[in-house]
Order: structure tokens, then sequence, then C-alpha cells
């Protein structure tokens, strides 16, 4: 009889915007395996252990992690957000694709979270309000010629666009070669939110003009948003602007 696998996310980053069900996962596990940050958001019992490891060691954290539960032990892999957006819902997927025969028997439960562009989105308006995509910027796991191709597809198919991991020490131009991707296509007035830390003590939102969109704007606790044609910036005196997509398409050739 195995242990069960639980694979949560913590959100992004604000405790109340961690699920109950995630909670549930929390508490009815004995070991935790994940980034350090993530698992540090979890208030942990004296009896809980934590199996910290760096960013990039996803795969061999599935594998232990499956190792445990195999042998009868409830486990919880930690994500942040969500953890089947770019997160290690697909890294036990894929360890349980590849591994043993007795990984398949592990009771799996993967928790829905709340993902950083839902979080970027609420707290500046409703920009995924008509059809929207995400894409990681990160060339780690794909070419970046692909990435380059999808941001060129989806910004001709009118899609408002969620970027994860636009930046880094290691990815310095990224962001910006995607800014000049996207200009090939979009207008210069097309709105860009640059999304920090959203619900986080040090939250930042910053909304300009595609024309004016600069890739130092961004680290990579920002989700970038990108809007559609079709994406509407409303000024409120005294208050934030409001940014948001129609739900319906105007122009039907798109």
């Amino acid at each position: 009889m195995t242990g069960k696998l639980f694979v949560i996310g913590t959100g992004p980053g604000n405790p109340d915007q961690m699920t109950p069900e995630a909670l549930n996962a929390v508490a009815a596990s004995t070991e935790f395996f994940g980034y350090f940050p993530y698992i540090d958001r979890l208030n942990l019992r004296s009896d809980q252990i934590k199996v910290a490891s760096d960013n990039r060691e996803e795969l061999n954290r599935a594998q232990a992690a499956l190792i445990r539960a195999a042998a009868g032990i409830n486990v919880c892999v930690v994500s942040g957000g969500d953890p089947g957006v770019f997160a290690m819902a697909a890294a036990v997927c894929e360890a349980i694709d590849a591994g043993p025969d007795d990984w398949k028997s592990v009771d799996l439960v993967i928790v829905p979270g709340v993902t950083a562009m839902l979080a970027v989105a609420a707290r500046i308006g409703a920009p995924l309000g008509h059809d929207f995509c995400a894409i990681s910027l990160s060339d780690n796991l794909k070419p970046w010629e692909i990435i380059e191709k999808r941001l060129r597809l989806v910004s001709e198919a009118g899609l408002v666009i969620a970027l994860y991991n636009p930046i880094s020490k290691a990815r310095p131009w990224q962001l910006g070669k995607a800014f000049e991707i996207l200009r090939e296509t979009l207008p210069a007035t097309t709105p860009v939110i640059f999304g920090r830390a959203a619900g986080r003590p040090d939250e930042h939102m910053l909304v300009m003009p595609l024309g004016d969109a600069a890739a130092e704007r961004a680290d990579m606790a920002t989700c970038v948003v990108i809007g559609s044609p079709e994406t509407r910036v409303i000024a409120r005196p005294g208050l934030p602007d409001l940014v948001y997509t129609p739900r319906f398409l105007k122009d039907a050739s798109r």
C-alpha cells in the first residue's frame, strides 16, 4: 500500500491566496519536497520534514518524492502559484511516465492553485477577459526559436499574452527581444502590465504602452501581461487605472 502524493501550489505569495484544499494537503502530509522559498512559505509542525532543493532540480525532486510515497509516506511536493502551470505537476507526471511500475500505483492528488497571471489580472482589472495564453520566456527547456515563433503566432491571433520567467541574470535580453517581436504585429498603444509580487507586501503594478515598454521594468518576480488590440485602459480620477479586455470581439475578421 502506497502513501499519498500531493502536488500543491502556495499561490503567488500572499498566504490568503493559498486554497483550503492545499492547506488540507499540507496538514495531511509528513514530508515536503520543494524549492527553498516555496517550502518556507508553509507553517509546518515539528513532526513534518522539509526536503528543500534548488530551483533547477525539478525532476530529481519529483523522483525523490515518488520514492517516499511508494514506500508508504504521505508526501507533499510544493510549487509556487499553481502546480500545473510551469511547475511541479508536470515534473511529477514525467517522473511517473519514465519511472518504475510501482510509481504508477502511487495515490497522486494534484491540487489546483492560483497562478501569477490570475493574481496580476485581478489586481489590475480584467485583462484576461477574452482569449489569452501563457508563455514562459525561459529557454532552459525549449529553444528560443520556438518561443519567437509562438510569440508571433499568438500576437497575430489577437490573444492576450501572459509572460512567465521574463528575465533573469542569465537571460537579460529575452524580454526586450520579445517586445521587439510583438511590436511587429501589435499597435504601439497596446497595454503592457508589469505585475510584480502580486498580493505580497512588495507588490508593484505598472501599466505602459507596448511602444514604451522596457525590459528593465521586470525581474523574475514579475508576470508581464501584454494586451490584445482590443484591450482597454480606463482612467479613474484619484484611483489606479483599470485594464480590461472586452468579452466581445468587435472585429470578427481577426
